[in-house]
């Protein structure tokens, strides 16, 4: 065996031991990843936890045939990935327990890190870095921590508010705005945390993640699709306001126990759909029309 063959190893060995070190990392982490899959399936904010590992895999599967056959393992990186991972294994143990969220967010980070570590170690380098983007996709099995989380809700809750009020602004319904409430003739609205749309934001911005890794070529493009998640859902909830506003004021005030309200949800977010995949269009027509075309003769 010659020098180079030593350092790059045999591919399929090297799979072979990484589906090992993998599967005794799912077995080493069994029961925090049980618990991860209860709270996901049990949450609303973050049921996409599910299908997360599902479309990773499935997007590797895609692009296998790109992955190289050589690839040197990268020791240093793997073990900076695995000493961070086991530093926060350690804090998980040693520090008090926070709330589940937050202690889920603690032994899935653990994880993760220890399996992008046991990646660079044994895969290597060059493999790691072709696969980055179904890999990186992992980052979202990770619970929003709770501080995050409020944070996020409350900003969508007034920017939806706002949205919401420029829409009654020049509609011709008398409306009274004290903040996140909506005072009409007959009926108060409140853009409460449950109406902020975290969740339907949180699938609409994956889902520009993976439709610019597909459809775009240019960064600054990809990175305009996620940006317009933010205004768009805004405009979504603030949509979804108005309408109910208007249901309770020309049907009556009992469209606030509606299903548009309460279970109106997909409905609005499938509308949203149409801007967002108007946008992406736009963006690789325009890749289309800035290419160079055949040199001329």
């Amino acid at each position: 065996m010659d020098e180079q063959t030593a350092h790059t190893g045999d591919f399929p060995a090297q799979t072979k031991k990484f589906a090992w070190a993998a599967a005794l990392l799912v077995l080493g982490f069994s029961l925090p990843l049980v618990r991860l899959l209860r709270f996901a399936a049990g949450d609303e904010l973050h049921s996409y936890i599910l299908l997360i590992p599902v479309v990773s895999v499935y997007l590797m599967w895609l692009q296998k045939k790109e992955l190289p056959r050589v690839s040197i393992p990268a020791k240093i990186p793997g073990a900076i990935f695995l000493g961070a991972g086991l530093a926060v294994a350690a804090w998980h143990w040693i520090a008090p327990r926070p709330a589940l969220a937050d202690n889920l967010v603690q032994t899935t980070a653990a994880f993760l890190l220890l399996l992008t570590g046991a990646g660079f170690w044994i895969l290597g380098g060059a493999l790691m870095r072709a696969a980055a983007f179904p890999l990186a996709l992992l980052v979202f099995m990770v619970p929003l921590p709770d501080f995050l989380r409020d944070v996020v809700e409350a900003g969508l809750q007034h920017g939806s508010a706002v949205v919401a009020g420029g829409m009654f602004a020049v509609s011709d319904l008398p409306v009274l705005q004290d903040g996140l409430t909506f005072r009409l003739p007959g009926i108060s609205l409140q853009v409460a945390r449950e109406c902020s749309g975290i969740h339907s934001t949180m699938v609409l911005f994956i889902t520009s993640l993976v439709a610019g890794h597909f459809f775009l070529r240019s960064p600054w493009k990809r990175a305009v699709l996620c940006v317009a998640v933010i205004p768009l859902a805004l405009v979504r909830n603030g949509f979804r306001v108005f309408v109910l506003g208007e249901l309770c004021e020309h049907i009556g005030p009992q469209m606030i126990d509606s299903p548009i309200h309460h279970h109106g949800g997909p409905l609005f977010f499938a509308l949203s759909l149409l801007p967002f995949f108007g946008l992406l269009y736009l963006l690789k027509r325009s890749e289309r029309a800035g290419r160079p075309g055949p040199p001329k003769h």
